[in-house]
C-alpha cells in the first residue's frame, strides 16, 4: 500500500514545479536567440534609414553599387557607370563606404 501512496502526484511535488524546466528553457532561448536577433534587426533598420546619396552598399544578392537616389521604400543604385538598378530598401545589407579595397 505504501508504494501506491508514494506514486500519487501529491507525493511528487506540486504541479508548477514540473513547468520550471520549461520556463528556464524559454528564458534561455529568449536571451540567446530572440533578443540578439531583434538587436541586429534594429541596427539594420537604423542603417537603412541613415543611407544617403553616394554611399557604397552591398545588396542581399551580392550586388555592389553606389546609392544614386533614395525614395520611400526603394533605392536606386548605380552598379556601373551609367547603369542604375532599383532595389527595395530591405535588400540593402551592408555599407561599404568605410571598407578599404583588397591589395
Amino acid at each position: 500500500m505504501n508504494i501506491f501512496l508514494q506514486a500519487t502526484p501529491a507525493a511528487q511535488g506540486s504541479g508548477w514545479m514540473q513547468f520550471v524546466p520549461f520556463l528556464l528553457i524559454i528564458v534561455v532561448f529568449y536571451f540567446f536567440m530572440i533578443r540578439p536577433q531583434q538587436k541586429r534587426q534594429k541596427e539594420l533598420n537604423k542603417f537603412r534609414d541613415s543611407l544617403k546619396k553616394g554611399d557604397k552598399i552591398v545588396t542581399t544578392g551580392g550586388m555592389y553599387g553606389k546609392v544614386a537616389e533614395i525614395k520611400e521604400n526603394r533605392i536606386v543604385v548605380e552598379i556601373a557607370e551609367g547603369v542604375k538598378a532599383t532595389f527595395d530598401k530591405s535588400a540593402i545589407v551592408m555599407d561599404m563606404s568605410d571598407a578599404t579595397p583588397a591589395k
